[in-house]
Order: structure tokens, then C-alpha cells, then sequence
């Protein structure tokens, strides 16, 4: 008997102004060929970055994940606190030496070019560090006065993997870590997230930018002189998360739930930085469409192998086009989602017929809560019987 699955599937419709939120080697806007023709594109790194950014704002820092090279910094530092503030009260070079040995069965070895850094980015969760920590059981001082090989030795008996590999925060277990030295520290990602693209063929343009000098007065010339690549568009992103893996990593239904939710409401409001301060462009999805299946995942990009024209809208074009695609790939396939539910600011009789009534956004993740609580409770989700929950 295969193990239930639930996804929820997130479809955003996104319009940016003229911005350059995530560009290439040589500073252009990323772009890919899509239809035939050439589309906008934000990397799917830089849209988790933005939104494990997001989500982490609302995150108590100890309960927060990070991913650094800097792993014996960091426990170093834990390490040499007072033990009143959860340490083990050594010298910063006994707690350096002890940091060491601790990470030495995790692989973690230091860079070849800078002391104070390891080898690879290690994706983890600051209460993680406190369990390294913890795992001394009072006996710092006594493993910090032991010999190079007898410290090793003693380090072997404690659980290190096994602590690393347990107790994730809710970060790591929605994006997941591959480790490929240590197999055992590897977490299933519970999301995926698909490169935005643009649901129209786009061109990019160049900003021809100066700086006036403000203390010189001897000329009228430009202290600074340059230019910066841009386009503007109307994106489409799409992200699905998987409850049942996000449920396996976390190991608890409450946290899986409340996890869910806070990911989808991160997800919406998230944003890349790249050139924010030039151009500002922070905006709002105009649609947030969440589908809710048991039996695979389905990217919805195939609305835009044509690409939009824009006659009346890119935006309102793009929504009707996710709308006909949707409803295409459910009585084609016969996969139809047990639950659509959707937030929107578009007009039309067919639009409300395929997502259902708009709901306001926080109503939406209301939703989403209780539909996640049902599927952990019970295992299964009630198909939707109204036109509301995008059955018509």
C-alpha cells in the first residue's frame, strides 16, 4: 500500500516593473527561450533565498536555520560563552580546538583559502548548534584538557551526525540539505520551486544613469557616469510543497501545520533584492491560485508556451490564460484538484468558474490551515462540492 501524499501546489501571477531583481554573470536580467520566444526569468535560488528571507522575519532568531561556511565560527562561539548563558566557559582557543574535533565527523574540513572557514556551505538550525553543545554534558572542561587522539576517541562516542540529523527547523525541513560527503546529514526537500518566467516575450533595456559630484564647482561634468540593464514583466511563478515530506522532517503534525502555512504566506510576499534600492520593486501578486492534489504535482507553464500579446493586459491576459490551462489539463488528464482555492483581483464569469470566489489572502491561508489539519488528521481531503472551491 503506497503512503499518502497531499501537495499544495502554489500559482502565482506577479508583474514587476522595470527592475533587475536577479541578473548573470555580466549584470544582464536572467532570460531563458521559452515558445520560441525570449522571457524574463528569476532562478528558483534566488526565489527560495527571498523567501526563506521572508519567512525567517517572523521566526524567532534561536529557532532560525542558516547556511554558512562558518559552522566552527559559530560553535566556537557558543562554546566559550559563560555557562550561564549556555556555554561551557573555555578560552576561545580551547573552545576553537574542542569546535574542531566536534565537526570532525561531519567532514566539515577548513577552506584552502580562508582559516576560518570550512569547505562547503552547511545548511542548519542554531538550536542544532546548542544540541552539539549540550551533548558535552558539563565534561567541556575535561575533553578540552585531553590529548589530540584521545579527544578524537571521545568525540567518536558521542552522538554528533545523530544530532544534526534530528531536530530541523522549519526551514531546512522545507528546503531541504545534500550533504554529498556525509550521506546521513541529507534532507528531502518538502518543496520545489520552478524558475519564474515571464508569460510574454520580453527585451531588455538599458538605463544610462550619472552622479553629480556635490562639492564640485568647477565644471558641470558627472562625478560617475554608467548604465544598468532592466526589463519589466508579468511572471509566472509556481512552488508545491509537499505536506507528507514536511510532515516525515518535522516530525510533528502541529508544527507541520503551522509550517505549511507561514511557507505559502512567505511564498506570496517574498521578492529578490537584486538592485531593490534602484528600482523599487516591491509589488503584490495579482493572483495567488493554491490547487490541493494527492496524486502528482502539475506545472501550469504550458498556459505561456504562447506568449502573451497583452491586447487588453498582460497581467488580466495571463490570468484568463492559467485559467483555460487549468481547466484544460483537469478534463484532459482526468486529474482534476481535490481543492482550488485562490485570491485575485480580475473580473470574468470564467475566472470565478474555474478558481472559485476570490478570497482575501488571509482567509486564503485560513483555508489552507484547515485543509492541512483535515489531511493530517484524517489522511484524506474532502473533494469540494461548491463552485467556491473551484469544482464548476
Amino acid at each position: 500500500m503506497s503512503t499518502p501524499t497531499l501537495f499544495v501546489e502554489v500559482h502565482i501571477l506577479q508583474s514587476l516593473p522595470p527592475s533587475n531583481v536577479n541578473r548573470d554573470d555580466s549584470g544582464t536580467p536572467k532570460q531563458a527561450v521559452y515558445g520560441g520566444a525570449r522571457r524574463a526569468r528569476v532562478s528558483s535560488q534566488a526565489w527560495k533565498r527571498a523567501t526563506r528571507t521572508e519567512y525567517a522575519r517572523h521566526v524567532p532568531a534561536a529557532d532560525r536555520a542558516t547556511r554558512t561556511k562558518r559552522i566552527a565560527t559559530l560553535l566556537t562561539s557558543r562554546l566559550a560563552r559563560p555557562a550561564a548563558e549556555g556555554g561551557t566557559g573555555l578560552t576561545d582557543e580551547q573552545a576553537g580546538r574542542l569546535a574542531a574535533a566536534l565537526l570532525e565527523p561531519l567532514g566539515v574540513t577548513k577552506s584552502a583559502k580562508k582559516e576560518d572557514q570550512s569547505a562547503y556551505l552547511l545548511f542548519f538550525g542554531k538550536k542544532q548548534l546548542d544540541a552539539l553543545v549540550q551533548l558535552l554534558d558539563g565534561r567541556a572542561a575535561e575533553f578540552a584538557a585531553l590529548s589530540d587522539d584521545d579527544l578524537k576517541n571521545e568525540v567518536k562516542k558521542l552522538s554528533v551526525v545523530q544530532t544534526l540529523s534530528t531536530g530541523h527547523p522549519a526551514e531546512v525541513a522545507l528546503f531541504g540539505r545534500m550533504v554529498a560527503d556525509l550521506p546521513a546529514l541529507n534532507v528531502d526537500a518538502a518543496v520545489q520551486v520552478a524558475h519564474a518566467l515571464s508569460t510574454h516575450a520580453v527585451r531588455t533595456e538599458f538605463d544610462y544613469y550619472t552622479a553629480v559630484d556635490d562639492e564640485n564647482t568647477d565644471d558641470h561634468g558627472a562625478g560617475m557616469i554608467g548604465t544598468v540593464e532592466f526589463n519589466s514583466s508579468t511572471l509566472y511563478r509556481y512552488a508545491v510543497l509537499g505536506v507528507h515530506q514536511l510532515r516525515d522532517n518535522l516530525t510533528d503534525t502541529e508544527e507541520t501545520r503551522s509550517t505549511a502555512v507561514r511557507f505559502i504566506d512567505a511564498f506570496a510576499r517574498s521578492m529578490p533584492t537584486g538592485h531593490q534600492n534602484s528600482f523599487a520593486h516591491r509589488t503584490l501578486p495579482h493572483l495567488v491560485l493554491l490547487t490541493v492534489r494527492t496524486d502528482q504535482p502539475v506545472n501550469l507553464v504550458s498556459a505561456y508556451e504562447e506568449p502573451v500579446t497583452g491586447i487588453t493586459g498582460l497581467a488580466s491576459e495571463s490570468v484568463v490564460r492559467l485559467a483555460d490551462e487549468l481547466k484544460s489539463v483537469g478534463e484532459t488528464w482526468g486529474n482534476k484538484p481535490l481543492r482550488t482555492l485562490a485570491t485575485y483581483t480580475s473580473e470574468g464569469d470564467k475566472i470565478t468558474e474555474v478558481f472559485g470566489s476570490s478570497l482575501a489572502f488571509p482567509a486564503l491561508l485560513d483555508s489552507v490551515d484547515a485543509l492541512v489539519e483535515e489531511w493530517l488528521t484524517r489522511g484524506e481531503i474532502t473533494p469540494a462540492e461548491t463552485p467556491e472551491a473551484g469544482t464548476r
